[in-house]
C-alpha cells in the first residue's frame, strides 16, 4: 500500500474513483459523483487522479467535490495499471471503487450493509458465458468447437470462471485484495495461453480489459462475485436506450429488466430490429420475456454504443460547475471592491 495511504486517518466507508487521460474522463468522475451526493451527502468520496487532472481541478477550484485527491502515478493510469492495483488505493476501511461512467439511482445505504459479508469482490456472475473476454459474433463459434474455454480453465487449474462487471468493485482487507491484484495481473500476463482476445481489437476500445484476468484470480481463489443481477436488489444495470426510462438529469430512472438471465443478455445487442427480433421468439416460450420496471442503485453506462445520453449530461453537470464558480469569482471581487 502506498505510504500516504498507510498513514493516513482513515474514514470507516468511502467511494473511490480514478481519472486519467482526455480532461473529459475528469468530466465523467464529477458528473458521476453529483448524482451520488443526491442520496449519500455523508460518505467521503476520494479521486485518484493524473498530475494534469489534478492540475484542471485546483484551477477550476472544483477540489472541494473530494475529501481525497491523490496523484495517480503514471504506470497505474490505465484500465489495468489501476484495477489490478487497487491494493494500494484503500482509502478509508471500506472502500467501493467506482467507473466514472455511472450514475447513482437511488440511497445506497442498504447496498453498503450487504457488503459486510466481503472482503473483497466484484460484481458478477458466478458462471460466464462464452463471450465473456473473448471472441465476438460468429468467431465464438469457432471457440466453441474447438472447446478453447474449457482448456483455458483446464491448463490453468479452474473447475468454474465467474464473470465480473468491475465497474464496482469492494475492498477491505487488504491482503486479500493484494493477492486478487498480483494473480490477477499474473494472468493477464499468460494471455497468450489462453483462449481471451485482447479488448483493443474492439471498436472504440484503446486500453487492455481488466476484467478476465481479475475472473480468473477469484476463481482460483474462490472469492464470492457479488451478484450482479438481483430483480429489483440489482447494484447496477446498463443503460440501453429503449429499455430505460429517464429524464435529462437522471432524477427518474426506470429500466426494464428481464427476469430471465438469457433474454436479459441479449440487451447490448447493437441492432435493436435483431434484438426485437430474438425478444418476439423467445415470447414462445413460457417466462422467457416476462420483466420488471426497476430502478437500480447505479445506472452503467458501460456499453460503447449506448454512451452518448452520459456524455451530454456529463458535459451539461460541468458547464453548470465551472459557470458557478465564475459567477462566484466575480461576486467575491465586487464585495471587495465595494468594501474597500
Amino acid at each position: 500500500m502506498l505510504q500516504s495511504v498507510i498513514n493516513s486517518n482513515k474514514q470507516n466507508e468511502g467511494y473511490v474513483y480514478v481519472s486519467y487521460g482526455h480532461p473529459k474522463f475528469l468530466k465523467h468522475a464529477i458528473a458521476s459523483i453529483i448524482t451520488l451526493r443526491r442520496y449519500d451527502k455523508a460518505r467521503p468520496i476520494a479521486l485518484a487522479c493524473s498530475a494534469k487532472h489534478k492540475e484542471i481541478l485546483i484551477q477550476k477550484e472544483l477540489n472541494y467535490l473530494f475529501d481525497i485527491v491523490h496523484q495517480l502515478p503514471e504506470e497505474h493510469a490505465s484500465i489495468v495499471g489501476f484495477k489490478h492495483n487497487i491494493h494500494h488505493y484503500l482509502f478509508y476501511k471500506k472502500n467501493l471503487f467506482l467507473d466514472s461512467d455511472i450514475i447513482w439511482c437511488k440511497d445506497p445505504q442498504s447496498m453498503w450493509s450487504t457488503f459486510s459479508n466481503f472482503d473483497f469482490t466484484i460484481t458478477g456472475t458466478l458462471v460466464s458465458d462464452i463471450y465473456f473476454g473473448a471472441s465476438k459474433g460468429v468467431r465464438v463459434l469457432l471457440d466453441i468447437l474447438l472447446r478453447r474455454r474449457q482448456r483455458t480453465l483446464k491448463r490453468f487449474g479452474l473447475s468454474y470462471l465467474s464473470r465480473v462487471q468491475s465497474g464496482v468493485m469492494f475492498a477491505k482487507d487488504y491482503e486479500i485484495t493484494k493477492q486478487v491484484c498480483l494473480l490477477a495481473s499474473e494472468m493477464l500476463y499468460r494471455k497468450q495461453e489462453t483462449h481471451f482476445r485482447s479488448r483493443k481489437m474492439e471498436q472504440g476500445r484503446t486500453m487492455e480489459s481488466c476484467e478476465w484476468s481479475l475472473a480468473m484470480a477469484m476463481s482460483k481463489l474462490n472469492i464470492s462475485v457479488y451478484p450482479w443481477l438481483q430483480g429489483h436488489n440489482s447494484l447496477q444495470l446498463d443503460y440501453i436506450q429503449d429499455l430505460t426510462e429517464h429524464d435529462d438529469e437522471f432524477m427518474y430512472v426506470n429500466c426494464k429488466y428481464f427476469c430471465d438471465d438469457f433474454t436479459y443478455s441479449i440487451r447490448g445487442l447493437k441492432s435493436v430490429s435483431m434484438r426485437r427480433l430474438l425478444i418476439a421468439f423467445l415470447s414462445l416460450f413460457s417466462g422467457k420475456t416476462d420483466y420488471l420496471m426497476t430502478t437500480p442503485y447505479c445506472l452503467h453506462f458501460g456499453w460503447y454504443h449506448q454512451k452518448q445520453p452520459f456524455y451530454t449530461f456529463a458535459e451539461n453537470c460541468w458547464h453548470r460547475l465551472t459557470n458557478e464558480q465564475h459567477s462566484q469569482k466575480i461576486s467575491n471581487t465586487l464585495n471587495k471592491v465595494t468594501n474597500q
